[in-house]
Order: C-alpha cells, then sequence, then structure tokens
C-alpha cells in the first residue's frame, strides 16, 4: 500500500510549528490540513491525555466560536500525542491561520471556569481534564511559534 502524506514527514527532524499536513481537492471544494505540532516528536515527551483532551475542548469551542467558524471542519488531538490536526475549508497555508492560532493559544492560556463540553452527558471521558497542563503546553506551542515561526515542514 502506499503511505499515507503524514507517514512520509521525517519525524526524526520535525519540530514544533504549525504546517500544512496535506490539501483535499473534490471540484471546486478544496480543504487544508493543518499540523499543529505541539511537542517534538520521539525527542520531547508527549501531550498527556488529560492536558490533550482539555487542549481539545477548548481550542475546538474556540474556533467554532470565532470569526473563522464557517471555515472549520475538524480539530482534535493526533493519535501520537504530539499535536492536535486543524481541518479547514480553502485552500490555505500557514501564514493565513497564523493569527488565528495565535489568538487560540491565548484564549486557552487565559481560559478561567469550567471546561467546556466537560459534562457527563457532553463527553464521553468528561473527567479526564487538565486545564493547568494545557495552559502550559499552549505557552510552551505559542512561545516556539512566536520564536521560530516553522511553517513549513522540514525537507
Amino acid at each position: 500500500m502506499e503511505r499515507i502524506a503524514s507517514f512520509r514527514i521525517n519525524h526524526l527532524e520535525l519540530m514544533p510549528g504549525l504546517y500544512v499536513s496535506r490539501r483535499d481537492r473534490r471540484g471546486d471544494c478544496t480543504i487544508t490540513t493543518f499540523d499543529l505540532r505541539i511537542t517534538a516528536p520521539n525527542r520531547e515527551p508527549v501531550v498527556d491525555m488529560p492536558a490533550l483532551h482539555t487542549i481539545e475542548h477548548i481550542a475546538a469551542t474556540y474556533l467554532r466560536n470565532s470569526e473563522h467558524k464557517d471555515e472549520i471542519v475538524y480539530f482534535g488531538p493526533m493519535g501520537c500525542r504530539t499535536g492536535c490536526y486543524l481541518v479547514m475549508f480553502g485552500d490555505l497555508n500557514s501564514e493565513d491561520v497564523y493569527d488565528l492560532i495565535l489568538d487560540m493559544c491565548d484564549f486557552i492560556i487565559n481560559f478561567k471556569g469550567d471546561i467546556p463540553g466537560a459534562r457527563p452527558e457532553q463527553c464521553g471521558n468528561y473527567s479526564e481534564q487538565n486545564l493547568d497542563m494545557a495552559k502550559y503546553y499552549m505557552r510552551k506551542y505559542k512561545a516556539s511559534l512566536i520564536n521560530d515561526k516553522r511553517l513549513v515542514y522540514p525537507e
């Protein structure tokens, strides 16, 4: 079988950043998948599940309420737990969503109150949340985006 696109990226060279993972086209519709790589694969610890779950809940809520809400298709964690995928309508580049992702980071970093969707009738694993660690990872990720601004996969 042909290797899928995400397995063709050399994860030994991959660092935290905001990358275009793929673009899918059907007719006149293009969907762009972004790789929000929070930790360096195989070199840093993965994001712990409670923090990743909290990032998912708050980020998805933020994005689906942002000015880009009509462009958002999906936001969720990677199985390897080193980041998240953001899927959006449009033929987009990392620069197109860079400010949106920084704003999303700020929203999570400054979030107070009850985690959206973290009630038993709203989530299948509602109690596995960690807001403090979610904020830690988002501070680290935002600093990486600003200081290193990695927006294109390494060759």
